[in-house]
């Protein structure tokens, strides 16, 4: 049997000492991508070690979910796909201290302005309009959908600003609906003063960056994930640098939620190429960017 790599070695030894657990109890323990702990999970339990990873659910629950989705028209499972519903695996996620390229990002969609009351039908024959066609006015831009803005025609306010400068506090809305602002407090490039504090060595050619955030939970809703999942590096070759599975003593780590009226810090550490120049840090709430992605620019 070849000897797991020193990821796959922490999954084991955590997996060790608790016994039994969930994969995402597993992954917020060790500061990973729960994707990417139960995708390495799987692989060493393929492997012939003495490892089982399961799902456990409450059927009835699930049931009901599935019955409410179906309602709703928002499940994309066997009976979506029989609609037309797009559907697939979803893409395998960067390994951890890599360099992995720039993710795509769909074009931007928006609701349309709805058809107030049923289209008129016309019979008989359509009239002919003899002289030159009337001349019509500009159009304004009209504000959102739903709102006053739209009846007046006056312009939407301006949306919050997502990016700034390291030491800035911008404002984003989670998965769940929750509101909060992340202020990126500091950046240590290099850091392998406090990476090899910590017990940890660099290869030849690598060097160590840690990043400290805290997020401040303004909103009604309880941030239930771990704020800096998908907190990244961005590169002069426009590529990006993921979190690295460790986490200093003298840096503590991010935990997994943040509840209304609470601010929370914590640092990630990165491990990259020596000659590599980081250009902005970006925090999405997902693997992807989308409208609520912030951007911090890290000047020379």
């Amino acid at each position: 049997m070849v000897a797991p790599d020193p990821v796959d070695a922490r999954l084991l030894a955590m997996l060790a000492e608790m016994g039994r657990a969930a994969v995402h109890e597993i992954a917020a323990r060790l500061g990973m991508d729960p994707r990417e702990a139960a995708t390495r999970l799987i692989t060493l339990s393929g492997s012939g070690l003495p490892l089982l990873v399961g799902v456990e659910c409450d059927p009835n629950g699930i049931r009901k979910a599935l019955a409410n989705s179906v309602a709703w028209g928002n499940y994309n499972g066997p009976a979506g796909a029989a609609r037309g519903t797009p559907s697939g695996p979803y893409p395998p996620p960067p390994q951890p201290g890599t360099v992995s390229g720039p993710y795509r990002q769909g074009p931007p969609s928006g609701p349309f302005p709805a058809q107030s009351g049923p289209t008129p039908v016309h019979s008989g024959p359509t009239p002919v309009q003899s002289g030159p066609l009337p001349v019509q006015e500009p159009q304004s831009t009209w504000g959102v959908p739903g709102t006053s803005n739209w009846a007046r025609g006056e312009q939407a306010p301006a949306p919050r600003s997502r990016t700034g400068k390291i030491g800035s506090t911008l404002e984003t809305e989670g998965l769940e609906g929750a509101r909060f602002t992340i202020q990126l407090v500091e950046v240590v490039d290099p850091a392998d003063f406090l990476f090899t504090a910590a017990g940890y060595k660099l290869a030849d050619g690598e060097r160590s960056v840690v990043v400290h955030t805290e997020l401040n939970n303004i909103g009604t809703v309880p941030f239930n994930a771990l704020p800096d999942m998908y907190l990244v590096l961005m590169t002069n070759t426009g590529e990006t640098v993921t979190k690295a599975p460790v986490s200093l003593s003298s840096r503590p780590p991010h935990k997994i939620g943040v509840q209304p009226g609470e601010t929370a810090g914590g640092h990630t550490v990165y491990i990259l190429p020596e000659n590599t120049r980081v250009t902005s840090i970006r925090w999405s709430a997902r693997p992807e960017t989308d409208l609520n992605t912030l951007v911090w620019v890290v000047e020379d």
